[in-house]
């Protein structure tokens, strides 16, 4: 069995207030307890279903059922199992969840240094307000007045968008992506639209999640708007997948702002840092 995270000493904070929101190579990672054992998961926005490790969920002796593909944004496809009736506490709440079952180690070796237990989707943030500090380092369950840009949330295959802008160009829908520590995608399709091809191309790097590493051509966006604010230069990897967004905008991005996110009201709010 592959060794689980000692993790002993983690403990939830009280509900009302700030929670930790522990950053690892701009990975998000928050405090969480599953079937009454503590852990950490990773926070990932645009993952349609929370899951679990396989090591993990035997550990938790779940009981696993079926059999399904699985596709990342990763090289492979992969093999899911799943368990129902999952017990996932987290900022002073209670889910409880049918959740995946994959070998998370690759994955976790590859972009965090070490095994990961849980990649908690946004299960949470369709039942709950999140106001969400990247910079700050913390993450609330949050029923005030949120502050910021106003974006309303659409969805692009299951996974939540913002609209965004690049180069001056027509905005388009951006998935809104804390799990995405790599930088920003551009969908290999829109990339063709905006002559992001040829001379623009400035290299090739290894990127992607589940499912394995893969090369990814780099260029340097002049600029790329999101609720009102420029950024320029900003590198990104082309994503060749056939059914990728336009645009995928991670926490290189959005730990600029201060963000309360309210899924199930299909609007998120951006609060510029500066």
């Amino acid at each position: 069995m592959k060794t689980l995270l000692a993790l002993v000493a983690l403990a939830l904070p009280a509900a009302g207030g700030a929670e930790p929101l522990r950053v690892v190579h701009d990975r998000l990672f928050i405090p969480v307890i599953v079937n009454g054992e503590r852990t950490e998961a990773l926070l990932d926005s645009a993952a349609e279903m929370t899951i679990l490790d396989d090591d993990f969920a035997r550990h938790l002796n779940l009981a696993v059922g079926g059999d399904e593909a699985a596709h990342g944004s990763g090289a492979a496809e992969m093999r899911a199992r799943f368990a129902d009736h999952v017990a996932v506490e987290t900022l002073g709440g209670s889910m409880e969840l049918r959740v995946g079952i994959l070998d998370l180690d690759e994955v976790g070796n590859r972009l965090v240094g070490r095994p990961l237990h849980m990649l908690l989707g946004r299960d949470l943030f369709d039942e709950t307000r999140l106001r969400i500090d990247i910079a700050g380092g913390t993450i609330e369950a949050f029923d005030g007045r949120p502050r910021g840009v106003l974006l309303p949330v659409g969805e692009h295959r299951g996974t939540p968008t913002v609209p965004a802008a690049v180069e001056g160009h027509g905005a388009v829908q951006a998935v809104f992506d804390t799990g995405n520590g790599s930088g920003v995608l551009v969908g290999s399709a829109y990339a063709r639209r905006i002559g992001l091809t040829g001379a623009r191309i400035v290299g090739r790097e290894e990127g992607g999640g589940l499912g394995g590493a893969r090369r990814r051509d780099i260029v340097v966006l002049r600029s790329l708007t999101l609720a009102g604010r420029s950024f320029r230069n900003v590198r990104a990897a082309i994503d060749p997948g056939e059914t990728a967004s336009d645009l995928n905008i991670g926490t290189s991005i959005l730990r600029h702002f201060v963000i309360t996110t309210d899924f199930a009201g299909h609007r998120v709010w951006l609060e510029p840092r500066s």
